[in-house]
């Protein structure tokens, strides 16, 4: 059985999707990138400033389902460019607890959005499925 968590302040997309789904005690976010999800407009600049505002995004997903960064499991990059790999990992280190990282797989992919070179997928333990 899947529930989809209500984000309150947050647009409702313009695509059929939803931004958080909860199934088997577990969150799966939307694939987040650089926007401001009370708006929907993306937002450009860096790798660095793009990563930062996806993982801000993940952040303000994750409170409204009850949950943190540190629930988070498993995270795929998708990077336009693997040439700015270490711009991306400067801003991914900032969000998550040294040696308490997730999971994380990085791949080279075409966003179909334009101006955007950073995107995530996440999932996260729900908080009644935390250790």
């Amino acid at each position: 059985m899947k529930e989809i968590i209500a984000v309150d302040g947050v647009k409702t997309p313009d695509s059929p999707f939803s931004h958080i789904v909860k199934a088997r005690g577990f969150l799966f976010l939307t694939s987040q990138l650089s926007a401001d999800l009370r708006t929907n407009k993306i937002i450009g600049g860096t790798v660095e400033e793009q990563t930062d505002r996806a993982l801000g995004n993940v952040r303000l997903l994750l409170q409204a389902a009850g949950s943190t960064m540190d629930d988070v499991v498993k995270v795929t990059v998708y990077m336009r460019d693997l040439d700015k790999f270490k711009e991306m990992n400067a801003a991914y280190r900032r969000h998550f607890k040294p040696g308490k990282e997730p999971a994380r797989t990085t791949v080279q992919a075409q966003s179909p959005i334009k101006g955007i070179d950073v995107e995530l997928d996440v999932i996260a333990a729900a908080p009644e499925n935390r250790d």
